[in-house]
């Protein structure tokens, strides 16, 4: 039925986040014209978790090793906004945008369902 997901960053600074998406973390894209890229990433899934605050979407990119993924980006000039945090269901960390932005990465505990 469905053939993936499309996932949009808001940016005050696009163009600089585009660069950082492409040169930066190595994502593929298209250009879907006039230099308008769309970005492969890498297997999706979603989970939907209780609130009792304002309902909203976060946005993870998840990896297998943190620390190694973290001195990776360290290394070609990312910014690492947030040190890890070690929770009971992964470990989480914040890298930064061009725009300011922050862009979780993520080590989970738990079993993933992009594997399946």
């Amino acid at each position: 039925m469905f053939t993936g997901s499309h996932v949009i960053l808001y940016s005050a600074a696009a163009d600089e986040d585009r660069d950082f998406l492409r040169d930066r973390l190595g994502f593929a894209s298209v250009d879907a014209g006039h230099g308008w890229l769309i970005f492969k990433l890498p297997p999706a899934e979603v989970a939907v978790h209780p609130t009792d605050g304002h309902p909203h979407h976060e946005l993870y990119l998840m990896c297998d090793d943190i620390e190694q993924t973290l001195a990776r980006l360290s290394e070609a000039g990312v910014t690492i906004s947030a040190p890890i945090t070690d929770l009971r269901w992964g470990r989480l960390a914040e890298i930064g945008l061009p725009s300011g932005t922050r862009l979780g990465v993520y080590e989970p505990r738990h079993p993933v369902a992009h594997s399946l």
